[in-house]
């Protein structure tokens, strides 16, 4: 599965990603905010990802995971999933990181947007669901942008991996017709 848009290619994850992949998470400023990404990030857990990865696309489960490419670079600056898609629900999860030397300039918006409309558009999803550790004011104002509405509060959601604590996290939802393009 390959999409695009100006600046970016959202792609399946390849083992030649696996240096690039490093680079973007063994940032504590990055990983604090993703449960299940421990800090220091080393090219094992890169590998390991990225094989979980290849193996979910090959098995044709229900989920994505693309890495985000930019175009000019040709470097993976970071990843997005829609995750545990119910096709007769019409409903799915999911995430996104960015590499923090490339944050300031919209690719996750860019690649969130990209994301968003291949869910409602490509597959004919009604609901996305998606979350955002309490303190973590860049995603919310990410998500919110695109229409999401905040929904509850998990308290102590996740035991955060990268610094061994309990993050709330803000439950964010957007349905199809409240969908900002």
């Amino acid at each position: 599965m390959r999409l695009e848009t100006e600046r970016l290619i959202l792609r399946e994850w390849k083992l030649s990603d696996i240096n690039d992949s490093v680079e973007g998470l063994n940032n504590i400023e990055v990983s604090k905010w993703l449960g299940d990404i421990p800090y220091p990030y080393t090219k094992k857990d890169a590998e390991e990802w990225i094989k979980f990865c290849i193996q979910s696309a090959e098995n044709g489960e229900n989920s994505y995971y693309f890495a985000i490419e930019l175009k000019k670079e040709h470097k993976v600056i970071g990843g997005t999933s829609l995750e545990k898609i119910n096709r007769r629900q019409g409903t799915a999860g999911g995430g996104i990181w960015t590499n923090a030397s490339y944050h300031g300039k919209g690719y996750g918006s860019e690649a969130w947007g990209k994301r968003i409309e291949f869910a409602f558009e490509e597959l004919d999803l009604r609901r996305l669901e998606t979350g955002f550790f309490e303190g973590n004011i860049e995603s919310f104002k990410m998500q919110t942008k695109f229409g999401g509405k905040i929904e509850g509060l998990k308290r102590k959601a996740f035991l955060c991996m990268a610094d061994n604590t309990y993050k709330d996290e803000y439950i964010v939802g957007l349905l199809k017709e409240e969908w900002k393009k």
